[in-house]
């Protein structure tokens, strides 16, 4: 399987990290508008939007888009906003691995389908596992890349939780080259970003990538 590896540190702050909303309801195309939409790409690619079969495309196109895509009406601040103190002096490295998720590449509209590898180093706080998986996917659910999601996790745990530190790996297939293009299938991309102490002591990033395969 091959594989590529993108290291991001947090230097600078990948676009879309933070809450996303469409603050102008009237620049956002109505429900009935989205569903003609599809009935033209039907038409375009050769297709009778008004045969049995694709009669209720449309409409199930439209839906299925807004849970898709809802990560664009969700903020990571609302995940990642309760916190527990109780920890009884715990503060080491506290890692979530093997989340699934899929995406949808900006590029193609094709999807994104891999896991997530999520590690921080608590400094007196800690957060409920789960909300780590839900930043994940309210980054997923986005039109993205995957450098991007990798970035932005890490940034927006970095910048809600204040760890002493973040890890994030994330490793994925992409249907823009399985399905299209080079249409290679089962060539998988690793990305990472490492922010605090994970970028201060190479130990900690060594520890984190024997705990994932581990």
């Amino acid at each position: 399987m091959d594989a590529r590896i993108i290291n991001h540190d947090n230097s600078s702050r990948l676009r879309a990290d933070k809450f996303v909303s469409v603050t102008d309801e009237q620049a956002r195309p109505s429900r009935e508008e989205a569903e003609a939409a599809v009935r033209t790409l039907l038409r375009w690619i050769g297709e009778d939007p008004e045969r049995e079969g694709l009669l209720d495309t449309p409409s199930r196109v439209a839906k299925a888009y807004s849970e898709l895509f809802s990560g664009y009406h969700e903020n990571p601040e609302d995940v990642l906003g309760t916190t527990f103190e109780e920890v009884a002096g715990y503060n080491d490295l506290v890692l979530v691995r093997d989340i699934s998720f899929f995406s949808h590449c900006e590029h193609h509209m094709v999807p994104i389908i891999g896991k997530a590898h999520v590690a921080y180093l608590p400094d007196g706080k800690v957060v409920g596992l789960s909300k780590i998986a839900r930043v994940v996917e309210i980054f997923a659910r986005r039109l993205q890349t995957q450098e991007s999601i990798t970035a932005q996790v890490a940034n927006s745990i970095q910048r809600i939780l204040k760890p002493r530190g973040v890890a994030v790996l994330i490793e994925a297939e992409h249907m823009c080259m399985a399905m299209r293009g080079i249409q290679k299938q089962g060539s998988s991309t690793l990305t990472t970003t490492f922010t605090g102490a994970f970028n201060e002591q190479p130990e900690l990033q060594a520890r984190f990538m024997t705990m994932i395969r581990t």
